[in-house]
């Protein structure tokens, strides 16, 4: 039950008796590089599909590259938002047995978490560029000219990114002590 009185609670219908309510100022300055590269693809991709849906239906002659060129902008939205999720560290886990576990057996494997979160990354970012040199400038798109290494050079930046911001995450856990699988609530009020 909530100790607080109604006189302590926001006011939003005014003595005229109309709702008045007023917007927290928003504040972009914790927003990572990486967020903005993914709102550019974004807008880019929405420009795209816009030109389709324009050609197709307004037109009724539909720009072949199109579908193409959306496929690999969605490709590059993803690879370059997945960061986003691994800088604030709220990608799927489960805590569930953190929980019934001794602390430092918790905190062991949360650093061993954290350890792997890296090392699958740096791997994922070997892997693909291994593939990108594998491929060499042969391979090319179906509908544009262009070399699927373009594609190929997002998702190795975006796995770089990855992993660069996973080495962050486990040192800010090893910093405080503890990680959000340890914790889980406490991750929700430092983001």
């Amino acid at each position: 039950m909530s100790t607080q009185s109604i006189d302590d609670m926001p006011h939003v219908m005014g003595d005229d008796g109309e709702f008045h309510a007023q917007d927290e100022a928003v504040d972009l300055s914790g927003t990572i590089a990486e967020a903005w590269v993914a709102l550019g693809f974004f807008w880019v991709l929405g420009g795209v599909v816009f030109y389709q849906f324009f050609t197709r239906y307004v037109l009724n002659n539909s720009a072949a590259w199109t579908e193409e060129i959306a496929r690999y902008l969605l490709i590059a939205v993803v690879f370059t938002g997945a960061t986003i999720g691994v800088a604030r560290n709220n990608h799927i886990q489960v805590d569930f047995f953190y929980r019934y576990m001794p602390a430092r057996m918790g905190r062991v494997m949360a650093t061993v978490v954290d350890v792997l979160r890296i090392g699958f990354f740096a791997m994922a970012s070997v892997l693909t560029l291994m593939m990108m040199q594998k491929l060499g400038n042969n391979s090319r798109m179906t509908m544009v000219d262009l070399p699927m290494n373009w594609v190929y050079g997002i998702c190795l930046a975006g796995f770089i990114a990855m992993t660069f911001r996973s080495a962050l995450v486990a040192r800010r856990h090893w910093q405080r002590g503890y990680s959000v699988l340890e914790r889980p609530m406490t991750e929700i009020t430092d983001n």
